[in-house]
């Protein structure tokens, strides 16, 4: 059994990075998470719905963290019709995002009528641009959709974007039920979809009573974080790494209505290659946090001669919590999955 790793950064497919004092802690923690590529999710107050917002955005992370790569994403809304898509092509910027009304952090501008938006969808088509996909329906009490169908119940809506949509790339993120998986698979290969870590590890009765644990989409039943592994421990290449690492105060985790996010960002690395050789699959693990996403997205694939992170199998205790940057209030603390458990690996990168 070895006692180190060497692999490629890691690319994660789907983070929220935040802005303001959160930003500018968050941030510069991407990298110590041995991530050097991640997607950055739009769904900021305001939402980054134009192609100068993004661009701006983009710019703010990279004076943070010039090492790393960030992918640049608009949220679906009016704003964006196909002359913006074009236009955002033409930027770089990559993605589009949408949340569907009301299903989770700063969606309430969301999607309400996803055939107001096809032609959009033709214009990002034809741009060879990524949507991602927050599957969840709206919670509706008469159509008996809750937080723990919410995602089954969009799957439909997936299938008929597919079909209606061919050529578009579309990312399912943060699955967490075994329904979404098979769907994925039986679907052609311009549908992927990425798993966070934390739906690797936990099931409902991990969140229930803990509101660090407390996301949305919900973790759900064994099975469903069985199949979740299975798929992983298959190599399955369009299964990939995205965190949906989403930090918040503890006092907004710990108040009356917990905010949904659970924040991974600077344990990530370490956390994964922890349940990979728990599952019996460290050999799987390269692929599913570089190889799989880059190509989906198509990126450069990593050469023998760029960087390498280095993993060393040592004791890390996740810590308690950590300080926001600029925080006169000691409430203001982001408390990470796991705190204060041991992982079995930890990066000697000296980041």
């Amino acid at each position: 059994m070895s006692d180190s790793l060497s692999l490629p950064w890691a690319s994660d497919f789907h983070c929220h990075l935040r802005q303001g004092d959160m930003m500018d802690t968050v941030v510069p923690m991407v990298e110590q998470g041995g991530v050097q590529t991640v997607l950055a999710m739009p769904n900021l107050t305001p939402p980054l719905t134009t192609t100068q917002m993004a661009v701006d955005y983009g710019t703010a992370l990279q004076k943070l963290a010039p090492n790393v790569h960030f992918i640049l994403t608009l949220y679906l809304s009016p704003d964006l019709t196909p002359e913006e898509v074009a236009k955002a092509a033409a930027a770089g910027i990559t993605a589009v995002k949408v949340y569907p009304s009301g299903v989770t952090t700063n969606s309430d501008w969301g999607v309400l009528d996803f055939k107001v938006y096809y032609p959009t969808f033709q214009a990002m088509q034809d741009h060879n641009m990524v949507l991602c996909l927050h599957g969840e329906c709206p919670s509706d009490a008469k159509k008996g959709i809750c937080i723990l169908n919410a995602e089954e119940r969009f799957l439909a809506t997936l299938r008929e974007l597919h079909q209606e949509f061919p050529r578009l790339r579309i990312v399912l993120e943060h699955a967490t039920t075994k329904a979404a998986v098979d769907c994925v698979k039986s679907l052609g290969d311009t549908v992927a979809c990425t798993i966070t870590a934390h739906h690797l590890f936990i099931t409902i009765d991990d969140w229930a009573g803990q509101p660090h644990h407390f996301c949305k989409p919900v973790a759900k039943y064994p099975s469903d974080r069985d199949a979740l592994q299975d798929v992983v421990r298959s190599g399955h290449p369009r299964f990939f790494l995205g965190s949906d690492s989403a930090p918040h105060p503890r006092r907004s985790k710990q108040g009356e209505r917990p905010a949904a996010g659970v924040f991974t960002t600077p344990i990530l690395v370490p956390l994964m290659a922890t349940l990979f050789e728990r599952l019996g699959c460290l050999d799987k693990l390269e692929a599913f946090i570089s190889t799989f996403g880059r190509a989906f997205y198509q990126l450069p694939a990593v050469s023998s001669s760029d960087p390498r992170l280095v993993l060393k199998r040592k004791v890390l205790e996740i810590p308690e919590s950590y300080t926001i940057n600029g925080s006169a209030q000691e409430a203001d603390v982001v408390v990470p999955f796991m705190a204060k458990q041991e992982l079995a690996w930890q990066i000697d990168n000296g980041c």
